[in-house]
């Protein structure tokens, strides 16, 4: 049996203690009192939602094939480090990820095999049009930007991915909340109940993607999301014709931590949703258990813009199979000082009809 002074209140979290006169377990913080068969099973349940089992067989892509890469090229960016791989006839100038120079480092070997690729379906006119139409609606872009924002250097680049997959057992426990209000002539009241919900089932996990590239990152690569699985094909290297693809730096088992956080966070955001009909819900604790997990190597791909201005990189990526894009931009200060004086000018106005009329009514 769990020690009573280990007990925590359902109500606020602290240690509960024993009551010798009223019998019961009472909480020294919030004064809330409960029978100790509550407590107990209250305190099992917590405990019982603690601890995650998440491993992996992390395995993934194989070796390549016998002259398949005999036409592949390495180049090689002095800047960021990053390296990229291209047919010998595609070629490459200039680094996707921080525009500076790239060399042919030599014939491409080693590293595994993709086991599956998204091949482009938007081609680069698209690309080029979604950008435009990107900035086209923001009127705070100094007009510089739009000249200088080196739109001909958009490049159509596979982004190394690993892909997990497995089935999740979870057993979550979560504290819930229901507000009652009203008043009278003196007061306003307040009456606050506690639930405790308990959740357990089972969740399967698809494809859960974290890219394997130290350059691309995470939340850029995650903001164009979803990709859509569905269309991928087994890898060919035919699929990288006129296109780059970059070799990963991330390993599929340095990728477990982030696939790891994506699943917990979607399966207490899926078992959270079943409770229902309270003001407040929160995961109090929660065990995650995976079975069969596996992961697959994956290229996916992406159409990237990196431009300088005013020595600032600004980073623009369109999903090429959805179009979805997504970059940050800059604002310009004079158009923003402009707008901002436009505002409060507007609201000067607006206190000073409101006074006018205020005084009016008043008749002082």
């Amino acid at each position: 049996m769990t020690d009573a002074n280990e007990y925590k209140c359902p109500c606020c979290g602290a240690k509960l203690e024993f009551n010798s006169t009223a019998q019961r377990m009472k909480c020294p913080y919030c004064d809330s009192e409960f029978d100790i068969e509550t407590v107990q099973d209250y305190n099992e349940q917590l405990n019982e939602s603690t601890g995650d089992d998440m491993s992996w067989d992390s395995e993934a892509g194989s070796e390549w094939e016998d002259g398949e890469t005999s036409n592949m090229r390495v180049y090689s960016c002095k800047s960021c480090g990053g390296q990229i791989i291209a047919e010998q006839t595609t070629g490459a100038s200039f680094c996707p990820y921080c525009n500076n120079p790239v060399i042919m480092a030599g014939t491409f070997s080693g590293d595994l095999r993709p086991d599956l690729i998204i091949p482009f379906k938007l081609n680069k006119d698209a690309a080029k049009s979604a950008y435009e139409k990107y900035i086209s609606g923001k009127s705070l872009l100094p007009k510089v930007f739009k000249d200088q924002n080196h739109i001909e250097e958009i490049k159509g680049l596979y982004v190394p991915v690993w892909l997990f997959g497995a089935q999740a057992d979870a057993s979550m426990c979560f504290r819930a909340e229901s507000k009652k209000t009203w008043s009278d002539a003196n007061y306003y009241y307040t009456e606050t109940s506690y639930y405790q919900a308990v959740r357990k089932g089972k969740i399967a996990f698809d494809h859960v993607p974290v890219d394997g590239s130290e350059k691309m990152p995470d939340d850029l690569m995650e903001s164009i999301e979803p990709f859509d699985f569905t269309q991928a094909v087994p890898f060919k290297t035919a699929y990288l014709s006129g296109y780059l693809a970059d070799k990963y730096d991330v390993s599929s088992a340095d990728s477990i931590a982030r696939a790891n956080e994506r699943i917990k966070k979607s399966t207490e955001a899926a078992f959270a949703a079943t409770v229902r009909g309270y003001d407040t819900v929160r995961c109090e604790s929660s065990a995650v258990k995976l079975n069969g997990g596996k992961a697959q190597y994956a290229l996916y791909p992406v159409w990237i813009l990196n431009t300088d201005w005013n020595g600032t990189k600004y980073t623009f990526a369109m999903n090429g199979q959805t179009g979805k894009l997504v970059g940050n931009l800059p604002a310009d200060k004079g158009k923003a000082a402009a707008m901002f004086l436009g505002i409060t000018g507007g609201v000067g106005f607006g206190l000073s009809l409101l006074w006018i009329l205020l005084h009016m009514l008043t008749g002082g």
